[in-house]
């Protein structure tokens, strides 16, 4: 699809990572989708609330992030979740969610179908079976129906020998003219694949493994042409993310950058053609977050 039109300078402007503006985009109409980045630190948890009023979270974080991303859900009067997924066993994706099914109704549950061994894991599986929430596992390249007006398509998930990240769901969901992927902890190796089978090509990216050097190439960012690139992670983890690499891959492909570290909950919301970028905090706060 092409691109969403952008309007510069008639909204606001914001700065992050080494002081570069960022345009805010023209608001969005009353029949849109909408995507919150909700900040639990190192880890994943997003939100989709599409325009025929589904609810999507993909990942809850890491354990301590269940209560605030069940907080943030009653914040947004949201009492059900019509589809959670699970993109991988890692600790930091999953280990909010037994909270989360203990406080949110969850009608169904997509996983990659990869086993773990961790307590944390066990603890995921048990919440699953005494909630009795029905569990499907993803397929590559299938699209998920949930809502008419939206399509998610699968772009990645697991297969025998990988890794926990490798296995990573990642999905493409689009409305209208707008595209937007949500590449989990997904690596080089998996985006290859992923450009050979399916057009990337989308306005929004959810950097894949919170900027690790693992992810994100440049060949693969040039096949996205992303305007907006979105970074999960703490400022204060252990791990150096996002490293120069991939901060100076989304330069080179002019995505304007936004990251949770450094801003916060992120909510995007578009009503198919455009799109409106709004962060938690003014990046004035917490530039030395980048």
């Amino acid at each position: 699809m092409g691109k969403s039109s952008v309007l510069f300078g008639i909204i606001a402007f914001f700065i992050c990572f080494n002081g570069n503006m960022l345009s805010i985009h023209s608001e969005a109409s009353s029949s849109e989708m909408q995507v919150h980045f909700i900040d639990v630190g190192q880890g994943d948890s997003m939100l989709i609330k599409t325009p025929g009023n589904k609810n999507i979270l993909i990942d809850g974080g890491p354990p301590d992030a269940g209560k605030k991303v069940v907080s943030y859900l009653n914040e947004k009067k949201i009492d059900k979740i019509d589809l959670l997924v699970a993109t991988h066993p890692d600790v930091d994706h999953i280990g909010g969610l037994p909270y989360i099914m203990k406080h949110i109704k969850v009608k169904k549950i997509l996983d990659s179908g990869k086993l773990h061994t961790t307590r944390m894991y066990a603890k995921y599986i048990q919440e699953i079976r005494k909630q009795e929430i029905p569990v499907k596992v993803a397929k590559q390249n299938e699209k998920i129906l949930l809502d008419s007006a939206v399509d998610i398509q699968v772009l990645n998930t697991y297969k025998k020998s990988r890794s926990n990240n490798q296995s990573s769901i990642a999905l493409k969901m689009s409305y209208e003219a707008m595209d937007i992927l949500f590449m989990s902890d997904v690596e080089i190796e998996q985006e290859k694949e992923i450009m050979k089978n399916v057009d990337v090509d989308a306005e929004v990216i959810k950097v894949g493994h919170h900027g690790s050097n693992t992810s994100t190439s440049l060949k693969f960012l040039k096949a996205v042409s992303p305007d907006t690139a979105i970074l999960t992670y703490s400022k204060d983890n252990d791990y150096g993310h996002p490293v120069d690499r991939v901060i100076n891959n989304l330069y080179r492909v002019n995505a304007n950058i936004y990251s949770t570290g450094a801003l916060g909950n992120l909510v995007i919301r578009t009503d198919g053609e455009d799109y409106l970028v709004l962060p938690e905090r003014e990046p004035l706060y917490n530039l030395d977050a980048s």
